[in-house]
């Protein structure tokens, strides 16, 4: 996918943050029309808003569908922005261009479905738009990518992504997990790609949306697609995580974008500092695995179960006791302690079932 362009829009400034917002939901022409004025007015040149809106449970407020339509025309006609909707079907695909909508976005439900997306990508052929793909809703790279090769291969070149995070089991900080290695490791893969991050649906909370756009700006994103409403406590999806036009210009006016790639002498001495260390640690790990491996002998000769339950728990809980006196997340520790663990396992266990 070395094609893949960078995406450029008519009347759009290409600096960081490129915005795009609007509401969760267009829930009326007078609440559409607010809204976009208000974005207008504070210089927003790209107004999302849903038209139809995927919903985990039956009775919820789906959208008011292709109804909405013709406010977004009225959107553009009147401020001169770009519109962007959520398309999940060919039949959204088709009524959305032939309302004009400028840019195209495929939800996260739709994104972890290949069937939806080849139907997608099939009914864009010949068509040339804007699309941006936002992550699946679980963790899955190569399912991102794949969703994004069918849009390449049927011929799309301006294809974006969208960073919202990825649904977890339970209660957590955020909304939707960032999992911020996997869109670092997307715009490795894919140099050249449009990268938007989500605040608003990572964080799920209206007080998060501002230093999640931070830290979105200092990974280097393009740009930022956050819900913004007129009156976002009456909001009738996703209330909690929308925010009034006033408060994104404020919180817009507080990001620091730094652009500089200038690599002076004191950081490239620090960057050479890193590499030792990075390969100390990898020398450690190899002595810690072959020890774990004499274990794995002993074990099997003395007829030993693999997993020290005790033991690893003892491990677990003097490690990151050391580690948050040290200044690092427990997460982090806890993280780095079980991805060792499994690794050790997975090397007493070739040594116990070999012959």
């Amino acid at each position: 996918m070395d094609n893949i362009l960078p995406i450029k829009l008519q009347g759009i400034e290409n600096k960081r943050p490129i915005i795009i917002a609007g509401p969760c939901s267009a829930e009326s022409e007078e609440q559409t029309l607010s809204t976009a004025y208000q974005l207008a007015q504070m210089g927003i040149k790209i107004f999302r808003a849903g038209i139809w809106k995927p919903r985990t449970k039956p009775g919820c407020f789906e959208g008011v569908g292709a109804v909405g339509l013709p406010w977004l025309r009225r959107v553009k006609e009147e401020t001169g922005m770009l519109t962007t909707i959520e398309v999940a079907t060919t039949q959204h695909v088709e009524e959305a261009l032939k309302a004009g909508i400028d840019i195209l976005w495929i939800g996260a439900r739709t994104t972890a479905s290949p069937f939806s997306m080849q139907q997608i990508a099939d009914s864009l052929k010949g068509v040339q738009i804007p699309v941006l793909v936002k992550n699946p809703v679980n963790p899955d790279l190569d399912l991102w990518i794949g969703a994004i090769e069918r849009l390449y291969n049927a011929g799309q070149q301006q294809i974006g992504a969208i960073h919202r995070g990825f649904t977890s089991y339970g209660k957590h900080l955020y909304r939707n997990l960032p999992h911020w290695h996997i869109p670092i490791e997307l715009r490795r893969r894919l140099p050249q790609i449009t990268l938007f991050g989500d605040p608003s649906h990572i964080g799920g909370r209206r007080d998060m949306v501002a230093p999640l756009s931070q830290q979105a700006m200092d990974l280097g994103y393009d740009g930022l697609i956050i819900e913004s409403h007129c009156n976002p406590d009456k909001a009738w999806s996703d209330a909690s995580q929308q925010v009034t036009p006033e408060d994104l210009k404020n919180i817009l006016s507080n990001i620091v974008v730094r652009e500089t790639c200038l690599v002076t002498e004191k950081l490239a001495e620090l960057r050479r500092h890193i590499d030792n260390l990075d390969n100390e640690l990898i020398s450690i790990l190899s002595e810690r695995m072959r020890v774990s491996r004499e274990i794995g002998h002993y074990k099997k000769e003395n007829n030993m179960p693999i997993l020290q339950a005790n033991r690893y728990d003892e491990i677990l809980t003097k490690r990151i006791a050391q580690a948050i006196e040290l200044g690092m997340s427990q997460e982090f520790i806890k993280s780095i302690l079980e991805a060792i663990h499994e690794e050790s396992v997975q090397q007493q266990v070739k040594i116990i079932n070999k012959a």
